[in-house]
């Protein structure tokens, strides 16, 4: 079975396919024909968000690509800043009329901090407003499944101290030379599943000359060995791309890692990226 056609359950019965297609970075006129693209490779997975200004290309994509919608996983996230209930429940139906593609199939808390502040300040009460948004819009049906990314547990306690939905995802930078393992290990012992963003490390593990002799003994390339090392810890990937060409080869991943590579990518520490460590996630806190 190819991994386009493999699939993973959230705690609430909703299957997603364990590949899917980031849309950071993939600006708004060029995200419905990456999407369509994809669709048409066989990728049934897409995930996009409020603070990557392409939810409209997103959703033309998706509308337009020939698939039929219910066999479509559509996600989406609540910008980072919003910390209030109004302003998230004004924020969410802004979502779904953006993409205009009926109903969502997955929406996340972006950060449990604004981008500004990441890792900083105590932000616990805004998490639970804006959950509270979301768990409303969940039970009405609107969104199938709901989740937050870059929480770490004690992020995730507060939803659970408070909420009455445990979330179904944490979104979180997962990549060999940065795999958190206990937060990983935290999630699914709580029937949380883990999506990895930037599986490639936004491309700064392509020069990495051990991930590269490890790839080499598969025949394989790094992104491909990198993107199964994500889909071997149990994580559903998400690496980003807009060609067509690079969208195959991620998903041509139909190799096992040994466990002795495995552990040795596992136990990696390689976080330089480069001019990408501007951005908060790539900050180092």
């Amino acid at each position: 079975m190819s991994i386009l056609e493999e699939t993973a359950t959230l705690a609430n019965g909703v299957p997603i396919p364990r590949l899917g297609l980031g849309t950071w970075f993939i600006e708004d006129g060029a995200a419905a024909q990456a999407v369509r693209d994809a669709a048409a490779i066989g990728y049934r997975n897409v995930d996009t968000a409020q603070a990557y200004g392409n939810e409209r290309g997103v959703g033309e994509g998706v509308r337009t690509s020939g698939v039929a919608r219910e066999e479509l996983f559509v996600s989406t996230k609540l910008a980072a800043e919003i910390k209030e209930y109004d302003a998230a429940v004004a924020a969410i139906e802004k979502s779904v009329a953006t993409l205009d593609v009926g109903y969502l199939d997955l929406m996340l808390i972006h950060s449990p901090q604004p981008w500004d502040d990441f890792r900083g300040g105590d932000y616990a009460e805004g998490n639970r407003q804006a959950w509270r948004a979301l768990e409303e819009a969940y039970r009405a049906g609107t969104i199938r499944s709901i989740g937050v990314s870059n929480f770490l547990q004690a992020d995730i306690e507060n939803l659970l101290a408070h909420g009455t939905v445990v979330p179904h995802v944490n979104q979180i930078l997962v990549h060999a030379g940065n795999t958190p393992s206990e937060l990983i290990a935290y999630c699914q012992d709580a029937a949380i599943l883990v999506e990895a963003y930037s599986p490639i490390a936004h491309g700064e593990i392509l020069g990495n000359e051990r991930v590269g002799a490890i790839a080499d003994r598969y025949g394989v390339s790094v992104p491909q060995l990198c993107i199964r090392y994500t889909l071997q810890l149990g994580t559903v990937s998400l690496p980003k791309t807009t060609n067509p060409d690079h969208m195959r080869s991620n998903a041509d991943v139909d190799f096992v890692i040994s466990e002795e590579d495995m552990e040795a990518l596992r136990n990696l520490d390689e976080r330089d990226y480069g001019r990408s460590g501007v951005f908060p996630v790539y900050g180092g806190r």
